[in-house]
């Protein structure tokens, strides 16, 4: 399967990653692909950048080393409720907005209000993208999810970080291939996320592909192959 895109990436400014925007923009293109997504964690996760960063992303090149970048955030879901920690203002300066739930700044609750948080968070029109749903840092029902992010086109990720071993998330396999089943049965794509925290794992999907291939999932289903299906998909 051929891969265009990848657009869940940090650099040296979310805090915890290596890696500057020029070194990931390219390594992304020495990877030959056409769009990378770069989306710095908002203010919930400790040592990421001020408000202020994403006011200033006017500034950054659209495109380098012969590829188009998309600047964004990943934005916590707080709670139960869908609350986002970055206020719209700021997210109306953004070209991608990924939303997903952290631990460090993530007030649980039952799984049933988990679940209607994460749909809110879906049906909010400035959400493209949930990020790792599967990863178990939140109990939830998935097909509510499933059918929500059909109706209003978000995509929900695969996340390959999430089934490192090293991430100790023990219910990351299970979970995303239930994803998988789901989508596959409500015909809903999906977005494959390295979640590159340095440039050598940009469009890093290997711990994925199995589970692609255990369900037997449609390729014309993954966002990553094709830019401009990417694009039509979020009206971007």
């Amino acid at each position: 399967m051929k891969i265009e895109l990848d657009v869940h990436t940090h650099t040296i400014a979310s805090g915890h990653a290596f890696s500057t925007l020029q070194e990931m923009a390219q390594a992304a293109a020495g990877k030959g692909l056409k769009v990378l997504g770069i989306t710095e964690h908002s203010p919930g996760i400790p040592g990421t950048c001020h408000p202020i960063y994403f006011r200033n992303l006017h500034v950054v090149p659209r495109r380098m080393y012969g590829l188009e970048l998309l600047l964004g955030a990943e934005i916590n879901i707080l709670d139960g409720q869908g609350n986002l920690d970055l206020d719209e203002d700021y997210m109306k300066m953004l070209d991608i907005r990924i939303a997903g739930i952290h631990s460090l700044c993530y007030k649980h609750g039952t799984i049933d209000e988990n679940t209607h948080g994460m749909v809110q968070a879906i049906r909010n029109p400035f959400i493209h993208i949930i990020s790792h749903p599967g990863d178990g840092t939140a109990a939830l029902h998935f097909e509510p999810m499933v059918v929500a992010a059909k109706e209003h086109h978000t995509l929900l990720e695969i996340n390959n970080s999430s089934l490192k071993p090293t991430r100790n998330k023990p219910d990351a396999r299970e979970n995303n291939l239930t994803i998988l089943r789901l989508c596959k049965k409500y015909e809903v794509p999906v977005i494959l996320g390295s979640d590159a925290h340095i440039s050598f794992d940009i469009a890093r999907y290997d711990n994925l592909y199995e589970l692609l291939q255990l369900t037997g999932f449609p390729e014309e289903l993954i966002m990553n192959r094709d830019v401009k299906s990417f694009k039509e998909y979020l009206h971007l």
